[in-house]
C-alpha cells in the first residue's frame, strides 16, 4: 500500500538549488518535502568554484561562514595564459568587499550547511535514499498534484503537493516524467575531463586557464592543498583508442610544464580521470500548473567561467517570492508561476551566448606573434572601465537575484523529525 504524506511543496533534488529553495521555503512558513535519491552526499562533486553572486545569497541565508570554515580556498580571480603569456586577468580586487573574490568551497560543505539549516524549522519532511518514480496527474499535462516516490526499500511514498519543484539536475528524471524536452544543443562539442592533485604549498591563488594547441586546462587551488584540474579538448579526444595516461600526462605537461612534476607523479592510471558528458540545454518549458524546473534541470551550461552554481542559486532565489505568493493565493498555476521563468531564462541565454564567445576565444592558438598580440588588447581592456565591467558581468550575473529575507516568517529552533 505505502505510504502517503500532505505538504505544500515537493523538491526533487538536495543540490545547491533544491536545499537553497528549501531553506527559504520553509522560513516564509511553507511546509517543504525534499527529495534526494543519496544518502549522506556520498555522490560526486565537481563543480566548486563560487562566484561573488553566489556566496551574496549563501551568506544572506545565513551559511556561508559555516561552509567557508569547514576548508575552502580564496581566489584573486581568472587568468588567461598562452605560452607563459597573460592574455586575460580578471581581478575579482576591484570589486566591493566583502564579495572580492571567488571561492572554492566544496559542495558537500555547503549542503551540509544547509540542511542543518533545514532541519532546524518546522515543516520539514527530509526523504533521503528516495527517488521519483511518477507524477501525481490525472492525464499526462494535466495540473501536477504531487509525486510518488520510492525509498531504499522500493516502498513507495505518496507526496501529495500543491507545487512539485524539479531541481534534480542536467538529467533529471521530473522533467522526463513530464515528457518536457531537455532543449539540448550541439554549442560544445567538447570532452571534458576532471581530475585533482596534490599540491602542498603549491597554492596560486588564482583560477588559470592554460591554452594549448587545441585545448585549454582550467586549474584552481581547492581544499585540501590540492589543484582541481578541468581539461576541455576536441570532441571524442579523451575516449580515443590507443591512448594511455602517460599520453595525457605528456600533453598536460606541454600545456602547463609549472605542474610536469605533479602529473607524472599522480597521474598513474585512466581511472584517476573523470570525463564527463558536458553539454548546453534550454528547457522548452520550465513552469506548468503546479510544477517548476529548477537550476540544471531547466538550462545547462559548460564550466567554462565556473557559473553554473551561482546560476542554480540565483533561479532559487528568484523563484521564492514567486512560490510564496502563489502558494498564498491557492494558484500555484504556469500563468503565475512564468514570472520567475520569464526573469531567469534571458538570465540563463545571456550566460550561453557568452560561455559560445569565451569557447571560442580558449581554443585560439596561432603564432607567438598573435598570442602577444591578443595578450596587449586583453591588458588594455582588463586596465580600464570596461574590465570592472566585465568583472562584476561575471562575478554577479547578468541579473542578481537577491534573497528577499522580507518573507521570512520563521526562526529556527523548532527541530523536524530526522
Amino acid at each position: 500500500m505505502g505510504e502517503a504524506l500532505d505538504t505544500d511543496v515537493c523538491v526533487i533534488g538536495a543540490g545547491p538549488a533544491g536545499l537553497a529553495l528549501t531553506l527559504m521555503l520553509l522560513r516564509s512558513g511553507i511546509r517543504v518535502a525534499l527529495v534526494e535519491r543519496s544518502t549522506g552526499f556520498r555522490r560526486d562533486f565537481h563543480g566548486e568554484l563560487l562566484q561573488p553572486g553566489g556566496q551574496r545569497i549563501l551568506d544572506e541565508l545565513g551559511i556561508l561562514a559555516g561552509a567557508a570554515a569547514r576548508g575552502a580556498a580564496s581566489l584573486r580571480g581568472f587568468q588567461v595564459l598562452e605560452r607563459e603569456q597573460v592574455l586575460l586577468d580578471i581581478d575579482y580586487g576591484r570589486l566591493p568587499a566583502p564579495y572580492d573574490h571567488l571561492l572554492a568551497l566544496p559542495q558537500p560543505h555547503v549542503l551540509r550547511e544547509l540542511l542543518a539549516a533545514c532541519r532546524r524549522l518546522p515543516g520539514f519532511t527530509p526523504l533521503e535514499g528516495h527517488r521519483i518514480a511518477a507524477l501525481l496527474e490525472k492525464r499526462p499535462g494535466s495540473p501536477c498534484q504531487g509525486a510518488v516516490v520510492h525509498g531504499p526499500d522500493r516502498v513507495p511514498v505518496t507526496v501529495r503537493a500543491a507545487v512539485v519543484v524539479g531541481a534534480d539536475g542536467r538529467f533529471s528524471k521530473t522533467r522526463a516524467l513530464a515528457g518536457i524536452d531537455a532543449g539540448r544543443c550541439a554549442s560544445f562539442a567538447h570532452d571534458v575531463v576532471w581530475f585533482s592533485l596534490r599540491a602542498p604549498h603549491r597554492a596560486t591563488g588564482h583560477v588559470r586557464v592554460h591554452r594549448g594547441p587545441a585545448s585549454a586546462v582550467m586549474v584552481h587551488d581547492t581544499h585540501p592543498d590540492r589543484f582541481r584540474v578541468v581539461w576541455t579538448m576536441p570532441q571524442g579526444r579523451a575516449r580515443a583508442t590507443g591512448r594511455g595516461i602517460e599520453d595525457f600526462a605528456r600533453e598536460l605537461a606541454a600545456i602547463m610544464p609549472q605542474f610536469a612534476d605533479l602529473l607524472h607523479e599522480q597521474l598513474t592510471s585512466m581511472a584517476d580521470l573523470t570525463v564527463l558528458d558536458v553539454f548546453a540545454s534550454h528547457a522548452r518549458e520550465w513552469v506548468r500548473d503546479g510544477l517548476v524546473l529548477l537550476g540544471d534541470s531547466a538550462h545547462t551550461h559548460g564550466p567554462i567561467g565556473a557559473q553554473g552554481i551561482d546560476l542554480a542559486l540565483q533561479d532559487a532565489a528568484a523563484l521564492h517570492p514567486v512560490l510564496v505568493a502563489a502558494l498564498h493565493a491557492r494558484e500555484p498555476t504556469a500563468q503565475r508561476l512564468a514570472a520567475y521563468r520569464d526573469r531567469r531564462a534571458p538570465a540563463a541565454s545571456a550566460v550561453h551566448r557568452t560561455q559560445v564567445a569565451q569557447t571560442r576565444a580558449m581554443f585560439g592558438g596561432g603564432p607567438p606573434a598573435a598570442a602577444l598580440l591578443r595578450a596587449r588588447a586583453a591588458g588594455i581592456v582588463t586596465r580600464t572601465p570596461i574590465g570592472t565591467k566585465i568583472t562584476r558581468r561575471v562575478a554577479h550575473g547578468h541579473d542578481p537575484a537577491r534573497v528577499r529575507t522580507d518573507l521570512f516568517t520563521v526562526l529556527p529552533g523548532h527541530r523536524s523529525r530526522p
